[in-house]
């Protein structure tokens, strides 16, 4: 979807407003609009676990399917931070959740 690359190279804690979390593989940028989304209560609270997590192949699978996948904002679009919109990102079984996995292990998280 998104003709933008964006390198992923950290890993967060999203809280839900119903109080259940997850992890995302992130960067500073979507970061950023995730502390918009916070401030617009769209999610309870974001926390960065892992920073400059290494560029293993299962990252690089999981960032061409976020590439693939999802039109990400960008802090340098005045609507995107004025207007935030939060978006959880679908893992799909198969080499995208495996990858997700594999990310998360081999940085000893989850």
């Amino acid at each position: 979807m998104s003709d933008k690359y964006e390198a992923l190279d950290l890993i967060e804690e999203i809280t839900r407003n119903d109080g259940s979390k997850y992890f995302e593989i992130s960067n500073i940028d979507q970061n950023g609009i995730a502390e918009l989304a916070v401030n617009h209560g769209m999610i309870k609270n974001v926390k960065i676990l892992q920073l400059n997590i290494p560029r293993t192949q299962a990252l690089l699978t999981y960032e061409k399917y976020i590439k693939e996948n999802y039109d990400l904002e960008t802090l340098t679009n005045e609507d995107d931070w004025k207007h935030p919109k939060w978006v959880e990102w679908k893992k799909p079984k198969g080499k995208v959740l495996d990858a997700y996995h594999m990310i998360l292990k081999s940085n000893r998280i989850g």
